[in-house]
């Protein structure tokens, strides 16, 4: 079952249009399978979607659908098997190892498990979101640029951290680090957002505290963005647009004001929701 996106609910409330077709997407994925062994099972099963510059398109399904394994080809952290991945007009698989690094400092990624360096300070995390453009050598003698530093503070304070500059990143709760995360990122100034799980290890609250804070920076940066997400109600509060995942297929793509019971209850037809 295939649901076509047609005039979708914009970030912040705001009304974008959806998939017209004179738009170039950002992202375009086509028959995307993955196997993780020759021979063995396939993880994804030809998948096809595509991002554009208003989504916030969460991916939704029951564990094992291989959302986390999609999140992760757009940037080759998995290699596909077979089928494409155009990102910013290019071909990722494709790609050297150079020009991979090149595409990669345009991607900005949320982990689920944060990846901070812990014994590094709030400032010290943030700014290695710039390690692609200023290298380890500099990074090594913390000789980042002005506008890098200003950059890094402004972040922080929008994401409510300016009073834990100085802190080691062990030193912060789950959702601060999270915070640090969303900012490192951002000090990317990245084209689009990948986000693998990102309120997985947080308490209710903090989740949807942590959603609203990407989906207001990403409306403010103008940032697409695409996150595999297991809260399904999170998803449909946050989130303009949802692809269903099970067992490595698509079972639905489209705004999530137009998802029904039906649908979801096809997603999850293996998992009680």
């Amino acid at each position: 079952m295939r649901h076509e996106a047609g005039i979708v609910e914009g970030r912040a409330g705001h009304g974008l249009s959806g998939h017209e077709e004179d738009q170039v997407p950002v992202l375009d994925v086509r028959n995307l399978k993955v196997s993780y062994a020759a021979g063995g099972p396939q993880i994804l099963k030809g998948i096809d979607f595509s991002v554009d510059g208003s989504d916030f398109c969460a991916v939704i399904g029951p564990s094992g659908a291989g959302k986390s394994t999609l999140i992760r080809c757009v940037n080759r952290l998995v290699e596909p098997t077979d089928g494409d991945i155009v990102l910013f007009g290019q071909n990722v698989r494709a790609l050297r190892a150079g020009e991979l690094r090149h595409l990669r400092r345009r991607i900005g990624m949320i982990f689920q498990e944060f990846n901070l360096v812990n014994r590094m300070s709030v400032m010290d995390n943030v700014l290695s979101g710039r390690l692609g453009y200023t290298g380890a050598f500099r990074s090594f003698f913390k000789a980042f640029p002005a506008e890098d530093i200003d950059r890094a503070l402004h972040l922080l304070e929008r994401v409510g951290l300016q009073d834990h500059v100085d802190k080691r990143a062990d030193a912060l709760s789950g959702g601060q680090r999270q915070r640090v995360g969303i900012a490192r990122a951002l000090m990317q100034k990245p084209e689009i957002l990948l986000l693998d799980e990102p309120t997985s290890a947080l308490d209710p609250k903090i989740s949807r505290d942590v959603m609203g804070l990407i989906r207001e920076l990403a409306d403010e940066f103008k940032v697409p963005v695409l996150c595999n997400i297991h809260d399904v109600q999170l998803a449909l509060e946050t989130c303009n647009r949802i692809i269903g995942m099970q067992d490595g297929h698509k079972k639905f793509d489209g705004p999530s004001k137009g998802m029904r019971k039906q649908d979801l209850d096809e997603i999850y037809a293996m998992e009680v929701l």
